[in-house]
Order: C-alpha cells, then sequence, then structure tokens
C-alpha cells in the first residue's frame, strides 16, 4: 500500500464517521487536511478499542495493540497493509508530531476500561486532557505554530469541545455504564446516577447542564485565543470547529438544556453559514 493511498483510506474514515470533524478542516491545504485525517483515523481507531461489544479482556488487549501501533509509527515500522499506521506515521514525520500527546490520548482511552464515574471536576478534566486536549496539541502541530503558548490554548479548545460531547451525549453514555459529570456537582445539584440512567429531567439537571455549558464557555475563551497565532487557512478551519460546537452548545441551551429530547446535529445548511462565518471571523483576525 502506497502512502497516498493510505491517507485515501483515513480520508474515507474521516468523512464517514466523524462529519463535523471532515466538514471543519476541509479548507486545510490538502497536505495539512489530510495529515489530519491520519490522526483523526488513529483516534477513531483508539475509541473502538474500548466502545465495543467485545468483553474486558478483548478491550484490554485492543488497548496493549494502539500502544504497540505508536511505538511502530514513532520507529517507522508500520505493516505494509496497515493504511491508518501508514499514514500516521509519514504525517509525524513530515509535521514533527511529538510523542508525548499521542500517549496521552491512548491512556486517556484505557481510562474508559475501569472509569465509569468521576469524583469531581480535576479527575474528569485529566480525561479530557487526555482524550481531547492531546488531540488538540496533536493537531497543532499539523497546522504550525511559532508561539508556545499556542499549545496551551489548543488543548483549552479540545477540552471545551469534549465537555460539549459530554452534554451532547449524557443519554447515549449512561447506555454504557458511562457518566461524565463530575459526581460532587451532580450531589450538589440534587442529581442521582438514578435520574441519569432513568432520563430524568429534573429542575437539578437542568441547572448542572447549566454549570457545564458555563465551565465549556471558559475554556472556549481561551481557545479562541489560538486564532490569531494560526495562519490564515488553518485559523479559518479552527474558528470554523469552534464555531460548529459552540452552535450545538447554544442549540442545547435552546432547549433548556433538557439533554433527554436527544442528541443534539446541525443540518448542513446550518454547517455552510457557519462556514461563511468562520472565514469572515478569520480575514480580519491578524496573525500574531
Amino acid at each position: 500500500m502506497t502512502v497516498e493511498e493510505a491517507y485515501d483510506r483515513c480520508t474515507e474514515i474521516t468523512r464517514a464517521e466523524a462529519r463535523n470533524f471532515y466538514f471543519g478542516f476541509i479548507l486545510l491545504p490538502r497536505e495539512r487536511r489530510r495529515g489530519i485525517h491520519a490522526l483523526y483515523a488513529f483516534s477513531r481507531l483508539c475509541d473502538d478499542s474500548v466502545d465495543g461489544a467485545e468483553g474486558q479482556a478483548e478491550k484490554e488487549a485492543a488497548v496493549a495493540a494502539r500502544r504497540r501501533d505508536v511505538d511502530a509509527a514513532y520507529a517507522g515500522a508500520v505493516p505494509a497493509d496497515d493504511p491508518v499506521l501508514i499514514a500516521l506515521a509519514d504525517a509525524i514525520r513530515r509535521f514533527g508530531i511529538p510523542r508525548g500527546p499521542m500517549d496521552a490520548l491512548v491512556e486517556g482511552v484505557a481510562m474508559d476500561l475501569d472509569t465509569t464515574r468521576y469524583p469531581d471536576w480535576p479527575a474528569l478534566k485529566t480525561y479530557c486532557d487526555r482524550v481531547a486536549g492531546a488531540v488538540g496539541v496533536l493537531s497543532l502541530h499539523v497546522f504550525g505554530f511559532r508561539d508556545p503558548a499556542a499549545v496551551g490554548h489548543a488543548e483549552d479548545l479540545g477540552v471545551a469541545m469534549q465537555v460539549v460531547n459530554i452534554m451532547r451525549d449524557v443519554q447515549e453514555d449512561s447506555l454504557r455504564d458511562r457518566i461524565y459529570l463530575p459526581a460532587d456537582e451532580m450531589a450538589a445539584h440534587g442529581v442521582t446516577e438514578a435520574d441519569i440512567m432513568a432520563d430524568r429531567m429534573t429542575p437539578g439537571m437542568r441547572h448542572l447542564m447549566e454549570a457545564q455549558a458555563a465551565r465549556a464557555g471558559e475554556y472556549f475563551a481561551s481557545g479562541h485565543m489560538l486564532l490569531p497565532m494560526l495562519d490564515l487557512r488553518a485559523r479559518m478551519c479552527v474558528q470554523m470547529l469552534a464555531a460548529l460546537y459552540e452552535d450545538i452548545l447554544a442549540r442545547l441551551a435552546a432547549r433548556d438544556f433538557d439533554v433527554t429530547q436527544g442528541r443534539v446535529s446541525l443540518p448542513g445548511r446550518r454547517k455552510l453559514a457557519l462556514m461563511a462565518r468562520s472565514i469572515a471571523r478569520a480575514l480580519t483576525t491578524r496573525r500574531r
């Protein structure tokens, strides 16, 4: 399999599995866009390692395999027929992607093997840093940057989007017996695990969701500080991706944070409108 064929397969995976992610980075130059697709395809592979119907032993073996995949990708010794690892290894070499956040991503996914509840925000943030903040940092190296402060803002943007995902997927996660909400904040608002498992939208649950929305807003504010640190096309894409998730958050708010109404999604027409708006904003932002 050639490197080009491998990248083509990663693009197919991204288009099929993550429409928002694919749409958000469509304005990147081809080489960098394909690097992002390689990162996403590996991230998807990691997620699938713990989200399938297999038993615990099989999931643990799959996560161990992902650790070996990272070793192989950084050693440049990937299987000749594995499109995701072929593309990932090329992106690592091409864009100088550091290993630390890649290892963090795998360790975050491994947390889903035995952690289904989080006592407080610091514990949950560790998870968000690994499964989402790390992806922000990996992507940043594909975009290119000069200011070292960009790393922290990229990480915060990833955390903001993960908090939105948590809010949007409360129902779906509960079906896997996972609750990605801080237990101490649940208790403070009078929300029980039984409420979540039974899809009960109580006043306390609404206040709990409002608190998560406020937290996401704080991390989005830091994430937006990344934009002037990127070149124009990367800035357009990051602005677009942030706008998609902020719009999901706004739609949750419009529902009065009722997470029992089903998963929020954005129609294609809305995505096009957000793209146009994001391009306009990016054009008026000066690079630092």
